[in-house]
């Protein structure tokens, strides 16, 4: 680590330190978010110190090392994502271990390297809770952001929605019920496709896939999401 690095990665801890708040941390314990390591800084307090940090990679994987929330957040909002490798984004995601730094490095990161789709596929098969979820949250992430992709890049993950629907762990059916629900509101013929899925869906024996389907359902055939199809045509 150089010293221009080294010096941005002190001047992040201490000012994290200064923004500590314990009350902050039990709160976030009830909404799931358990890190054994926190400060209970805010999200929007956290970006602002990206934007000032600026992009550096080696600051990132520095900072991933030090395993606090806020510093692996961080990480995931100032690495360069053209300079992620394969290996590093594997090591990451099998650090996972509660659903904000899953979603927020996929969010901030992830979906921004040229693994995002591949690897939205290949977790999305995989036993560990949030490396599952990562799969899945990375497919609703890319069906909003990646506005250049065709049809078929969505398409694709239909049949891995059907087949890990009866995943009855709370994290991992909440993002699949997300990722279906996003692709749904891309455009009016992956909204055809979605209501599709969800119907077949339905026909699966299981109480998690019922309620994945159901709520994707009543979400797609909604007032709101008709018309803003509809305007997009």
């Amino acid at each position: 680590m150089d010293d221009t690095t080294g010096t941005k990665y002190h001047k992040i801890l201490e000012r994290l330190e200064s923004l500590s708040d314990s009350n902050a941390i039990e709160g976030m314990a009830r909404f799931g978010i358990t890190p054994g390591k926190a400060f209970g800084v805010s999200i929007p307090e956290l970006r602002r110190l990206a934007k000032e940090t600026g992009k550096d990679h080696e600051l990132a994987l520095k900072l991933w090392e030090n395993d606090s929330r806020e510093t692996r957040i961080l990480a995931s909002m100032t690495d360069r994502p053209e300079m992620v490798t394969e290996v590093q984004i594997e090591e990451w995601v099998t650090d996972f271990d509660y659903w904000e730094i899953c979603d927020q490095c996929c969010m901030n990161l992830f979906e921004k390297t040229p693994f995002a789709y591949t690897k939205a596929a290949e977790w999305s098969s995989r036993e560990e809770e949030f490396v599952k979820r990562s799969g899945f949250v990375l497919m609703a992430r890319l069906a909003v952001s990646d506005k250049k992709a065709d049809n078929s890049a969505f398409e694709q993950f239909f049949p891995l929605i059907v087949r890990e629907s009866c995943d009855s762990r709370n994290y991992v059916k909440k993002a699949i019920n997300w990722a279906l629900r996003q692709i749904g509101k891309r455009n009016l013929y992956l909204h055809s496709r979605a209501l599709e899925t969800a119907d077949e869906i339905l026909l699966v024996d299981c109480t998690p896939a019922r309620w994945i389907a159901r709520d994707a359902i009543r979400e797609l055939t909604g007032e709101k999401v008709r018309k803003k199809l509809l305007s997009k045509k």
